[in-house]
């Protein structure tokens, strides 16, 4: 099941552009055209490949979603109860059918009956059918180990009319999960009556859920063909495996095995991964800064940062293609490649390694085995051990620095980071890996104690992976300074994730700029590129862009429009479109669009943030400031509502309750220096000059990298008279922009002046 969000969504991110995050829903079904390929009965696969199908049949995919029968229900039916959160649950049978006696979307108990059932181990989820075509999916799941019930959120609050509640937007398996646990899927969603249609060919993952369209190929084999070798082309296949190498293989699995977005109406195996998809990056929240597995991110995202995946190593080369089994078990799998003679296919890899003298671990205890130390697990739905698959050398000595886990102290959690490091000094001595890693670029920049310079060099690195150089391209996104020359270079990457990493944070670029770079990107064959430069570009006025290139830039945001159409029962997606609308002068009807988001989900606070800065613009202060009171009588912790409420009625002119809202965000947002700072602007109009230089030190303190705190600070101390202080941080800001005319006229200032009087600030 795709992974639950959480509902306490804020943050500077969010109001930047993010394709929807959620699993896309059509408005409507499309017919097949012509030209595309068909799908046919996955028994008619089954029956000439028999080898294949014996493996299938036994797999995840062969039981990812089932009807509800005898055969197919793993959990106890048997008048069993499981007590959550005050409710009382009861699971029965009444002959062949199965049902739960729970609370309702009133509260009220009722029953309900189970008519799927997701997934076979470690835990089986159970669907029940709602009115307008909704399977809605039960957070009360069945361990099939410990043969008990559990719940899948049991530390949320998910009250009934939440949206996290089982029958909540955000449990709809129509959006959030059926796509993944079944064969051609169409959702089939209707926005007028807020209902489905969802239709499948096979409910479950079958052949062509990887290989594609059958029917092509079904007719070249019953033409009885002669030859025996031809092409998969002429066989009728859509997916050549062997000719795509291991891209075809990763770009198959990846849907379903990736964190990302959807960007078509459901991508076909065999094309271009991010024309249909946008896989996410290593953001904050979804990966530990060192690339680590954080929330629920499956394993493509990790595997693409792996020295394995840039050597060539693919899923099927340690997965069974067919049962999803490892092909072989324990360390046997890992010696395939790693171990002496040589694999021929990847001879750089050998070596002793199945041995104390490399792991230090006694042979045949858990320490000695390979996944133990580089690909440690973390629970996921509650009961699943994941092994991490971005296959790391453990770096003990990196979490001294950042505080980021390691493999070692997973196991040895008594000891600390430094004895980790120092036994694996004493082990490797000069050749243990010492390296400067990208993860400490990003946990520094994260915490307002990186440069820009870090990140730039990752960018230009082309040894490492894309998906690291395009997190650290996204990572400056809000950065309209540094580095350009390598960032605009990075539009012209091979890979299509940087490409689109890096036109989709060049949006503060001066418009004439960002107009000349990213222009011809509108035509870049990559969908996901195409929309990551338009959203960089919507806010130019179409009529700035020449003759020749405004079909393009139409031709694109007709795309970006229609992918956000798809997911319109979804939050995200409104959100989405109305930020365009607004980028391109349609404020109305993005406002209507902003409103949806709200109704959809009254806590996404992407939306009401939006919305209210939409009716600052329009210079409804007072009506910006109710959107923002709303979200904080449902949820006064989020500091991003707070922040937007201060600085409104700073504009309102009411500074004392401007500073009592800037006092709360900067207790709910430590580590944002701009927060600080403008909480001690409002702080010195009101003549509280004390508070106002604890608040401007605490911003500078954040990031003492931002010229605009360091003037503040330095100004401030002059107006106090305090020319000693003023002159030290006018000192800080001319050497970090000697050439800012703030700097300048600064420091001529400072020059000219005596210090008549060094009194203290009152």
């Amino acid at each position: 099941m795709r992974s639950i969000p959480l509902r306490k969504l804020a943050g500077l991110a969010l109001l930047l552009l993010c394709l929807a995050a959620r699993a896309a829903s059509p408005v409507a079904s499309k017919a097949l055209s012509p030209s595309e390929p068909a799908y046919v009965a996955n028994d008619s696969c089954l029956s000439c490949h028999a080898q294949q199908a014996d493996a299938w049949k036994t797999s995840h995919h062969a039981q990812a979603m089932a009807v509800a029968t005898p055969a197919s229900v793993k959990g106890d039916f048997g008048n069993r109860e499981f007590r959550h959160a005050g409710v009382t649950s009861r699971f029965l049978r009444r002959g062949a059918k199965y049902f739960v006696h729970t609370d309702s979307i009133d509260g009220k108990l009722a029953d309900f009956e189970i008519t799927h059932v997701i997934g076979v181990e470690p835990l089986q989820q159970y669907l029940i059918a709602m009115p307008g075509g909704r399977l809605q999916a039960l957070p009360i799941a069945w361990d099939t180990q410990k043969k008990q019930w559990f719940h899948l959120l049991a530390h949320e609050k998910t009250p009934p009319g939440d949206v996290l509640h089982w029958t909540g937007r955000y449990q709809t398996a129509n959006t959030m999960c059926i796509v993944c646990h079944t064969t051609d899927y169409e959702r089939r969603y209707d926005a007028s009556q807020d209902a489905f249609d969802s239709r499948w060919k096979e409910i479950n993952v079958s052949c062509q859920s990887c290989h594609g369209p059958g029917a092509s190929h079904v007719q070249w084999a019953q033409s009885k063909p002669a030859a025996t070798k031809v092409s998969a082309s002429a066989m009728g296949l859509t997916v050549d495996f062997g000719a795509g190498g291991a891209q075809a293989t990763q770009d198959t699995c990846a849907p379903c095995h990736a964190r990302r977005s959807e960007l078509s109406l459901k991508g076909i195996p065999g094309q271009p991964l991010m024309d249909h998809f946008l896989p996410s990056l290593l953001r904050q929240g979804l990966y530990q800064a060192d690339g680590q597995q954080l929330d629920e991110v499956y394993v493509d995202g990790s595997f693409r940062q792996s020295k394995m995946a840039q050597m060539g190593v693919n899923c099927s080369h340690c997965h069974n293609a067919h049962s999803g089994k490892p092909r072989l078990a324990g360390n046997a799998l890992c010696l395939q490649c790693h171990a002496t003679p040589r694999n021929p296919a990847f001879p750089s890899a050998s070596g002793s390694f199945d041995s104390p003298a490399h792991h230090f671990h006694p042979a045949g205890s858990p320490g000695a085995q390979c996944v133990s130390c580089h690909m440690p697990s973390r629970i996921y739905m509650g009961v699943q051990p994941r092994p991490d698959h971005s296959l790391r050398v453990p770096r003990p000595d990196l979490s001294v620095g950042t505080g980021l886990p390691n493999a070692c102290n997973g196991c040895h959690a008594q000891k600390s980071a430094q004895w980790a490091a120092d036994s694996v000094a004493r082990w490797y001595g000069k050749k243990r890996r010492q390296e400067p890693h990208y993860g400490a670029a990003f946990a520094a920049w994260r915490s307002g104690r990186g440069n820009a310079d870090a990140l730039l060099a990752i960018v230009a690195n082309t040894g490492m992976s894309a998906i690291v150089r395009a997190t650290a391209l996204s990572e400056l996104a809000n950065d309209a300074r540094s580095g350009l020359p390598t960032r605009i270079n990075a539009l012209q990457d091979a890979a299509p994730e940087v490409r689109a990493a890096a036109a989709d944070g060049l949006a503060l670029l001066e418009p004439s700029r960002r107009m000349q770079v990213l222009t011809p990107l509108l035509r870049d064959p990559i969908k996901a590129v195409r929309l990551a430069a338009l959203h960089s570009l919507s806010t130019v006025a179409r009529e700035r862009f020449d003759a020749g290139a405004r079909p393009a830039f139409d031709a694109a945001l007709q795309e970006y429009m229609a992918v956000q159409s798809l997911a319109l029962d979804m939050p995200g997606a409104q959100l989405n479109l109305a930020q365009m609308l607004q980028n391109t002068g349609q404020a109305e009807q993005a406002e209507q669009h902003y409103l949806a988001a709200l109704k959809l989900d009254p806590d996404f606070s992407p939306a009401r943030l939006n919305l209210a800065q939409l009716y600052a613009q329009q210079g409804r202060i007072k009506p910006a400031q109710e959107v923002l009171k709303a979200g904080l009588l449902r949820q006064p912790g989020i500091g991003e509502l707070q922040y937007s409420l201060g600085l409104l009625l700073a504009q309102d002119g009411d500074l004392a309750a401007a500073a009592q809202a800037l006092q709360k965000a900067a207790r709910l947002l430590p580590t944002r220096g701009r927060v600080a700072y403008n909480l001690a602007l409002a702080w010195q109009q009101l003549g509280k000059n004390k508070l106002a230089e604890q608040s401007y030190l605490a911003a500078v303190k954040t990031d003492p990298s931002d010229p605009d705190f360091l003037y503040a600070l330095a100004a401030f101390y002059y107006h106090g008279h305090q020319l000693q202080q003023a002159q030290r941080w006018a000192d800080k800001l001319k050497q970090l922009r000697p050439d800012d005319p703030r700097s300048i006229t600064l420091q001529r200032t400072l020059r000219v002046d005596t210090p008549k009087s060094q009194g203290a600030l009152k």
